[in-house]
């Protein structure tokens, strides 16, 4: 089992920055595939990035501007924001998933773990 805890988001100008936080409870944390999604108010869930032991992943939309990282002492996984457009605004996610190896985990289904979520704002 593990718990996802998302931290960072606030309300920023187009252009600025923002960087979230996702710290993870469990031991095993460098053996699994993390991801960030976001939803905005009507839409469904989309990918933004992922960071597994071996590649990163990014949605066209973002790739460039942000950056996915993780701190396995620290069990924490990053989305550094640049660039932040408002067309970004939404509820951001963490999910967690053991890495088999075997996906590009792009996909909310492939996530079992996911955490309550953070609001992101961008102000025109």
């Amino acid at each position: 089992q593990v718990q996802l805890v998302e931290s960072g988001g606030g309300l920023v100008q187009a252009g600025g920055s923002l960087r979230l936080s996702c710290a993870a409870s469990g031991r095993t944390f460098s053996s699994y595939a993390m991801g960030w999604f976001r939803q905005a108010a009507g839409e469904e869930r989309e990918f933004v990035a992922a960071i597994t032991w071996s590649a990163t992943y990014y949605a066209d939309s973002v790739k460039g501007r942000f950056t996915i990282s993780r701190d396995n002492a620290k069990n924490t996984v990053y989305l550094q924001m640049n660039s932040l457009k408002p067309e970004d605004t939404a509820v951001y996610y963490c999910a967690a998933e053991q890495d088999s190896g075997s996906y590009y985990y792009m996909l909310p289904d492939e996530y079992d773990y996911w955490g309550q979520g953070t609001q992101v704002t961008v102000s025109s």
